[in-house]
């Protein structure tokens, strides 16, 4: 799949904590954080990818573009 046919992030839901929960996709699906680790692992959505945090579990982040506007934590609340 190439950038212009992989979908991408465009709001999120979070939690009482901040803590991202959902995901809103540029087609309106909305997958919880699981089945967005899962997509995005299998490189389905585009300007982010996943790393191993220090506690061993697997979280999703924004790619590093240098832009901060198109940080996960900025995109709208759905």
């Amino acid at each position: 799949m190439d950038q212009t046919t992989r979908e991408t992030f465009t709001a999120v839901q979070k939690n009482g904590d901040g803590d991202l929960t959902a995901f809103q996709t540029s087609t309106g699906r909305i997958l919880d954080y699981q089945q967005a680790l899962n997509e995005v692992k299998s490189g389905a959505i585009a300007g982010v990818n996943v790393f191993k945090g220090k506690d061993g579990e697997m979280y999703i982040r924004g790619d590093a573009d240098g832009d901060p506007t198109n940080n996960l934590d900025q995109l709208p609340n759905f």
